[in-house]
């Protein structure tokens, strides 16, 4: 048997109905959860596009010979 751990909220002024700390439960855990995951999200990094890339931007002319379809997409 786990010891019994300390309360994550208390309430310490009024008299709260059953429902309205049900409410507030909903609300802090789901603040919490956004926190957590906007700060694993900030934390992994996604491979950069390279449709976007700006050097895609700088071609050269088209060159004509064999494969020259297959060289444009790349020169």
């Amino acid at each position: 048997m786990a010891p019994p751990q300390e309360p994550v909220l208390r309430v310490v002024k009024g008299d709260l109905s059953t429902e309205e700390l049900a409410a507030l439960v909903a609300v802090v855990s789901a603040r919490n959860a956004a926190a957590a995951h906007a700060a694993a999200r900030a934390t992994t990094r996604r491979p950069r596009s390279e449709w976007g890339h700006p050097a895609r931007a700088h071609r050269t002319s088209h060159r004509f010979g064999p494969d020259a379809w297959r060289r444009s997409a790349w020169a």
